[in-house]
């Protein structure tokens, strides 16, 4: 069996129940979930062997968090234990013209304080035939980011598939360098890079022409050249993939992708997400389907689809995490959309 092994931080999340705001609420509800933990877990709902490399604080809320990620059958036999606090991030919902909040509060964390040495990736990358992580993980500090690129050349050695999700996000870049910076050294070794509308320009300034998200239609084919950028700034990288996110309204999205394997640029289908229940770990469960979809399908198109239609269904989940079968997917990819009661 194919393994997969993620590395990032898993967070405690704290979110104002329905859609109200950070100063209504007057309770918070809590569970957990990261970037690179929601796709090892989209890989082991799958069915796939997926293990999540990290480190939390050895105490009753790190035990929480493992404990969820055991709970969908994920190894978390290598997250390291040891500083004394689990990053924290806090989520208002949007509805409609409002947009959703994200607060973090991860400065300190048992993951930030992560230096070179404290993961034996020898071990944790053994049998792993795939190794992920995304931009967020050496944005949160230097040392984290200095482990990552430990382990970026650990998996290249050991000839191991790497993928990466570019995922920029702004108000984590505090630590001293840019984003441009610290990932063109870790991006280089990747096999497979995902990105979105932004992620491209904002990380290496590569921006794709006459593409507005606001007016609720994405165009794939303007993302051609973006890939082809990429491509020729990293010429490592097998694919490029986008996903293509029309924003109507807070609840209501527009939703596709396109890969380019540098010769053929393959576009999904796009899905009207009309009742957004939770955005949040779209993109994550997007890169769950396509690496378990290149993995298991030759063909990349069926891989492109699988992941679309994985995502798509995410929007219809609560949480960080993607709790949908291999079934409910290709269900979606055949055209059933109709969410019929299974009897």
């Amino acid at each position: 069996m194919d393994k997969v092994v993620t590395f990032g931080e898993i967070m405690l999340r704290l979110a104002t129940p329905g859609f109200l705001r950070f100063s209504q609420a007057t309770e918070l509800e809590a569970t957990f979930g990261g970037g690179e933990a929601n796709v090892a877990v989209s890989l082991a709902n799958f069915g796939m062997d997926a293990r999540f490399v990290s480190s939390l604080p050895k105490n009753d809320i790190g035990e929480a968090a493992i404990a969820a990620l055991r709970a969908r059958n994920v190894d978390t036999s290598f997250i390291h234990r040891g500083g004394e606090r689990i990053g924290i991030y806090f989520l208002e919902t949007g509805a409609v013209s409002r947009g959703s909040k994200v607060i973090y509060d991860r400065a300190h964390s048992s993951f930030a304080n992560l230096k070179k040495g404290m993961i034996d990736w020898d071990k944790a990358l053994d049998g792993a035939t795939w190794f992920h992580w995304t931009g967020i993980t050496p944005a949160v500090s230097a040392g984290a980011a200095e482990v990552c690129l430990e382990a970026c050349e650990a998996a290249a050695g050991k000839g191991i598939t790497i993928s990466t999700d570019l995922n920029y996000r702004n108000k984590l870049w505090k630590w001293g360098k840019t984003a441009g910076e610290v990932m063109k050294n870790l991006v280089k070794h990747c096999d497979i890079i995902l990105g979105n509308e932004e992620d491209a320009e904002m990380v290496f300034g590569i921006k794709p022409q006459g593409v507005d998200v606001t007016k609720g239609h994405v165009t794939g084919a303007a993302y051609q050249s973006v890939a082809r950028q990429l491509m020729e700034k990293f010429p490592k990288t097998k694919k490029v993939i986008f996903t293509l996110r029309g924003s109507i309204n807070a609840n209501h999205n527009t939703w596709s992708g396109v890969l380019w394997d540098g010769q053929k640029l393959f576009e999904a289908p796009v899905y009207q997400i009309t009742h957004i229940v939770d955005r949040v770990g779209g993109g994550d469960s997007f890169m769950g389907g396509l690496i378990y979809g290149l993995i298991r399908y030759a063909d990349d198109q069926k891989a492109l689809n699988f992941a679309v239609a994985a995502s798509c269904l995410k929007h219809t989940i609560k949480g960080d995490f993607n709790l949908v079968t291999v079934d409910e997917v290709e269900k979606l990819m055949q055209g059933d959309a109709s969410g019929r009661v299974s009897r």
